[in-house]
């Protein structure tokens, strides 16, 4: 009689064939035999919880994922999910706070893992400025307000390009995780108007800027990201820092003379003073 995959059995399946690994791959990066990984994957044995962790760190697979894939193998999460809102994550709400001040006078945002907004600097509020209301109202998605034709579109002057780029990383994104959400948030940034552009790599260039026309003229912006990469928690470990930087001098400039215009941030940065308020965090502050 043919054992019967269990869900634990399919989920493994599923991911290891997601990161195009084969069962001898895995086996040598959890340390156990291909047969023995066999059995498991099939029904035949059932792994140890050593084993599921094992399994989840050669896959690579975020923590959210770690969790499920215990549960499917009748042992309980290891990792921690509380709301970002949750007293005993305030040491990590004000670190993300004074990475978004330390990023000053560059844009900086803070995203959960499918793009909405929970926090951002105060650099961001001139550049949102005229998009339409519906699209800042919580939950802000970030991809949403910058294609969306009522949103920045207008204002991108490369939009064909850096719409590519944007639909490239979340085509990325959903290849990585398989999440539901990312697949219809790509499916719904690609039948907005335009032109489809293929993402091509620039000769000339390290990486290719996010031209946008501003208050105080027009720039030219690299983004960088930033993770937590040895978050224990699972809200944490998927949040992710979008930092704009200056890709010339005028940009430079521009980006500190809008700071220059701006009214200070009425928070000490030590966390002693009061939280933002959504006035200071662009009215989309999950924190």
């Amino acid at each position: 009689m043919v054992a019967k995959p269990t869900p634990f059995g399919s989920r493994v399946r599923v991911w290891r064939e997601r990161r195009h690994m084969t069962q001898a791959d895995l086996a040598f990066a959890a340390r156990v035999s291909t047969r023995h990984l066999s059995f498991v994957e099939t029904g035949r044995a059932a792994p140890s919880r050593d084993l599921v962790l094992a399994l989840a760190e050669g896959l690579t697979m975020p923590l959210r994922d770690r969790n499920t894939l215990l549960l499917s193998a009748g042992y309980a999460p290891v990792f921690a999910d509380q709301p970002l809102g949750a007293a005993t994550l305030a040491t990590a709400r004000n670190l993300v706070r004074r990475v978004l001040h330390a990023h000053e006078p560059c844009p900086a945002v803070a995203i959960d893992r499918q793009w909405n907004l929970v926090a951002a600097n105060r650099m961001v509020r001139p550049l949102i400025q005229g998009a339409a209301a519906h699209l800042l109202a919580p939950p802000v998605n970030l991809l949403r307000l910058t294609l969306h034709p009522e949103g920045l579109a207008p204002r991108i002057e490369n939009l064909d390009e850096w719409r590519a780029r944007m639909l490239a990383r979340l085509r990325q994104q959903f290849a990585e995780t398989g999440a539901v959400a990312l697949e219809q948030l790509h499916a719904e940034l690609s039948a907005y108007p335009g032109r489809l552009a293929n993402a091509e790599a620039d000769p000339a260039g390290f990486a290719a800027p996010l031209r946008l026309t501003s208050p105080v003229g027009p720039l030219a912006l690299v983004s960088a990201t930033m993770v937590f990469g040895t978050a224990l928690d699972v809200e944490i470990s998927e949040l992710a820092i979008e930092t704009f930087l200056p890709a010339d001098d005028a940009t430079r400039d521009a980006l500190g003379r809008l700071a220059g215009g701006l009214n200070e941030i009425p928070e000490a940065w030590d966390g002693s003073a009061r939280p933002y308020t959504d006035a200071d965090l662009v009215g989309m502050s999950l924190l």
